[in-house]
């Protein structure tokens, strides 16, 4: 009973607007008045849930990722996209979402992705005549292929919560981001071919080698984080801070366009996006607190397993409720309340945490980009200047391909275990 009253006051708050990290500390903090439970749990809880080394990997990550934009490598990675695939039809929206597979090296989390692409391509489409529907629609879907590629904020968390070796995350995310990258080019060629979007000229081999020349550096900073934390050189957070003096370095040295005078801006939106991030992981915390002293978890568990154990069906089952749930819940609030959750109940059927953790990151993603809070795709619209109905219509043959990709990954493990289990 008063588990329903958690929820319902957390969904109440969500539907009048709160914001939701605010949404969960005030159900938490009701919960916890009228059950009668000292309020000193929600500072501990909150603590609990950010005492962790590998946590400092955030800010570092998300200040890294900063540094890159704001020293020009966002045009650099369109641009030698746009050499190899611009020649193609509807090769600025090809560019965008090969863009996108570029840049999920830099930043690790979607929103940037949508900000920092979509700055750029969407007034490019549109000028070039693509709808502009159509164009807020291939920003904000192709964004989602970002957190499943290292650095990962998502994987991050999922490694904290749960003890998961966060290189294997990073890993077992690539060949589901390539996947999911390529269902997303396929679906914008056949819409731009059947569309008759506008193709550029092909570019000879020059221009491909001196832009990729101009994108290796950013691209380099993957391997240095899968080379440093799979060789045992430094731990994940060890592998942010390299990263961010690197960034710093290729910034100003080797792009030149990085002004010491951006620096103190730059570390200005990186804390407001760290503390808005860690802040949302600390309130959740104490929501959780609350899901498993009321025996949450088991209910779920023991509800999912009641209507079948049939690991088929159930894998669907869960793949439902976490669609479900990433149209209503932010991404990193919705890992740390259902993996807890959710884990045991996967593992009953024989999931593996790693693949587990890869299939319910793509779930969430695609929430990203669905409606009544799905953030890129308001970002994405927002740039575009047009309503959120008409780019929800033009993302429906996104959507089939991600979840045919997300179905495929979740039934083949082998996708996700195959790149971990060469490191092992």
């Amino acid at each position: 009973m008063m588990a329903l009253l958690l929820f319902g006051l957390f969904l109440i708050l969500i539907a009048f607007g709160v914001p939701i990290a605010f949404s969960l500390v005030l159900s938490s903090l009701a919960y916890l008045l009228i059950a009668g439970v000292p309020l000193t749990v929600i500072p501990q809880t909150l603590f609990a849930g950010l005492d962790s080394f590998v946590m400092l990997a955030i800010p570092a990550f998300i200040l890294a990722g900063n540094l890159m934009n704001a020293g020009g490598i966002t045009n650099r990675i369109i641009d030698f996209a746009n050499a190899v695939v611009g020649h193609i039809r509807g090769g600025l929206g090809l560019t965008n979402v090969a863009s996108s597979l570029g840049f999920a090296g830099i930043s690790g989390t979607a929103l940037s992705d949508t900000a920092s692409i979509g700055s750029v391509m969407i007034p490019a489409m549109k000028k070039q005549g693509y709808g502009a529907g159509f164009s807020a629609a291939v920003t904000s879907i192709s964004s989602t292929v970002g957190p499943m590629l290292p650095p990962s904020l998502p994987m991050i968390i999922i490694g904290t919560l749960a003890s998961i070796s966060i290189g294997d995350l990073f890993l077992a995310g690539a060949i589901p981001g390539v996947l999911l990258a390529l269902g997303f080019l396929l679906v914008t060629y056949i819409i731009s071919v059947k569309r008759q979007y506008p193709k550029g000229e092909r570019q000879t081999i020059a221009v491909v080698g001196k832009t990729f020349i101009g994108a290796f550096w950013a691209l380099l900073m993957v391997v240095i984080i899968l080379w440093g934390i799979l060789g045992g050189y430094f731990t994940p957070t060890e592998a942010a801070v390299v990263c961010v003096v690197y960034a710093f370095i290729v910034g100003k040295f080797v792009y030149k366009e990085l002004d010491l005078k951006q620096v103190p801006a730059i570390l200005l939106t990186t804390l407001r996006s760290t503390a808005s991030i860690l802040l949302l992981v600390g309130f959740a915390n104490t929501f959780g607190w609350i899901l498993v002293s009321e025996g949450v978890p088991l209910l779920i568990a023991d509800g999912i397993l009641s209507v079948s154990e049939n690991p088929i069906f159930v894998t669907l089952l869960i793949i439902l409720l976490l669609l479900m749930v990433g149209m209503f819940m932010e991404t990193i609030a919705a890992l740390v309340i259902l993996f807890p959750v959710l884990l045991p109940v996967a593992e009953s059927i024989g999931m593996d945490p790693i693949h587990f953790g890869v299939v319910m990151v793509l779930s969430l993603m695609i929430g990203l980009s669905t409606p009544p809070v799905g953030v890129c795709l308001f970002v994405a619209s927002t740039f575009a200047k047009v309503p959120i109905t008409k780019t929800v219509k033009e993302l429906l043959p996104f959507f089939g391909i991600a979840i045919l990709v997300l179905v495929i990954v979740a039934f083949v493990p082998s996708l996700s275990l195959y790149l971990p289990s060469l490191f092992e």
